[in-house]
């Protein structure tokens, strides 16, 4: 009786995954097997509600699987050494897993495949990198021509979506370490059944208003399924298809603009991940090497205010505070805060990089690293530098009466509307609560001089080296 290995890494799901599918295909026998690297789950970018998060999720797989007859087999260690090791204890004829497209996962993969069988399905986009290329053969930097290409590739539907398999064979006999007990984040109970459920509410609702509410800072207008999609506890195609689905039923414009919206945002992932992809360096240094030299204030002292939501400005401060007590903010909080650290501290992007990723339950390095590049100005199709976001009109305009803030930020809770995005414009002062750290006209001035002057001496060495 053939057996194989079904190797989990970022698809904790039963439905819709081509890998578990191509096993089963290609064994009677299928070993569900998840190996716990501590490279990745101890690493200096390792976040601990997002370690929590996966989990519990395991746990909730492996409910999945014994509800079929089979169950998960955890193993520690180097995955190549432990693959070895299981193939000679189960007589495996082949590892079967979902791609994955970051470099670490790749050069992973690659000495695995020297060694082992290994089969790669899937991924965790809908569409491989190499899939969305330009017409001679190179990737695409700016995602508006990347996105048409995108869209003008098939797109699937519901009958492309693969169903979770009714049984799954498992050999008895192996042995599995114990999965720790684990609080997941309050805000993502764990998942595959969690996931279709916020994906099914929110395209039979609040997806029609996405182009209106995403932004504002106190409503729950976004799907909220970052994490699902982190982990493949939903698959990219699901969503897309979901996507989809709603942009041909809406009846209204702006129901059409909301779904649309939606779907843009997921494109802009697949975006990130090819960028990853196609441009591994982008993990240590910006894209465009014209901002390579930025003359960055190293501050630890304004770092650690920033990190702890004490710069002074109440939207800032509150998306921060929202980060460490839950794990997760709203993608517009995510710019705010980014652009504050960038372009009023002056302190380098990477440094916010590394601690969204040690902090985000849905902590991604492609779509981490691409959001970033493209708020401090540095990556591909970025904001331009200049675009400084100014946070007191920022929070007025996606706060407008402060329920952000209040909530996150209960020692301003009292103060009047008009007071609560600039106390000090007002003339209060709050006991505890620090006044700002900078002022935003100046900081923004040192900011523009700093990346012009990055600009010139780039130029100047450009010139001189090609005479």
């Amino acid at each position: 009786m053939l057996t194989v290995i079904w190797w989990i890494r970022r698809d904790l799901r039963l439905a819709d995954n081509p890998a578990l599918t191509a096993a089963l295909a290609a064994g009677r026998q299928v070993i569900p097997c998840f190996i716990i690297d501590p490279r990745l789950m101890d690493g200096p970018a390792a976040a601990e509600k997002r370690r929590a998060f996966l989990l519990a999720g395991l746990h909730t797989l492996d409910t999945g699987l014994r509800a079929r007859g089979s169950r998960l087999v955890i193993r520690m260690g180097n995955p190549l050494a432990e693959l070895l090791r299981l193939r000679q204890e189960s007589g495996a004829a082949a590892v079967f897993a979902e791609a994955d497209f970051s470099p670490f996962a790749r050069r992973r993969d690659a000495r695995i495949a020297a060694q082992l069988p290994l089969h790669l399905h899937g991924g965790p986009t809908l569409r491989h990198p190499n899939d969305v290329l330009k017409a001679d053969g190179t990737p695409y930097t700016v995602f508006t021509p990347y996105k048409r290409a995108w869209l003008n590739l098939p797109l699937p539907s519901a009958e492309h979506l693969l169903p979770a398999p009714a049984r799954l064979h498992t050999p008895a006999g192996l042995t599995s370490l114990p999965l720790p007990p684990v609080q997941p984040p309050e805000l993502f109970p764990p998942g595959e059944t969690e996931a279709q459920n916020r994906l099914c509410r929110f395209t039979s609702g609040p997806i029609a208003r996405y182009a209106d509410t995403r932004n504002l800072l106190a409503e729950d207008g976004t799907s909220r399924l970052s994490p699902y999609l982190r982990f493949g506890m939903i698959s990219a195609r699901q969503a897309i298809v979901a996507a989809r689905t709603a942009v041909e039923a809406a009846d209204q414009p702006a129901a059409r603009q909301g779904a649309e919206t939606w779907l843009s945002e997921l494109v802009w992932r697949e975006f990130y991940a090819a960028i990853l992809f196609h441009f591994p360096h982008v993990l240590h240094q910006a894209f465009r090497p014209v901002y390579r030299q930025i003359a960055w204030n190293d501050s630890p002292a304004a770092l650690k205010r920033w990190q702890e939501g004490l710069t002074g400005y109440p939207v800032v401060d509150a998306a921060m505070r929202q980060l460490q007590a839950t794990g997760w903010m709203h993608n517009r909080a995510r710019m705010l805060t980014a652009s504050f650290l960038v372009k009023d501290l002056l302190i380098d992007w990477r440094q916010g990089e590394q601690w969204f990723m040690q902090n985000l339950v849905d902590g991604d390095p492609a779509a981490n690293n691409g959001g970033w590049q493209w708020t401090a100005g540095v990556g591909t199709d970025a904001a331009p530098y200049f675009r400084i976001f100014n946070p007191v009109t920022q929070s007025r305009r996606f706060d407008p009466h402060g329920a952000y803030i209040r909530r996150w930020l209960p020692e301003l809770a009292h103060l009047p509307d008009v007071a609560v995005h600039a106390p000090w414009e007002k003339g209060y002062t709050v006991p505890g609560y620090p006044s700002p750290l900078v002022d935003h006209k100046l900081a923004r001035q040192r900011t523009l001089a700093a990346f012009a002057q990055a600009r010139r001496q780039f130029q100047e060495v450009h010139h001189a080296q090609n005479g």
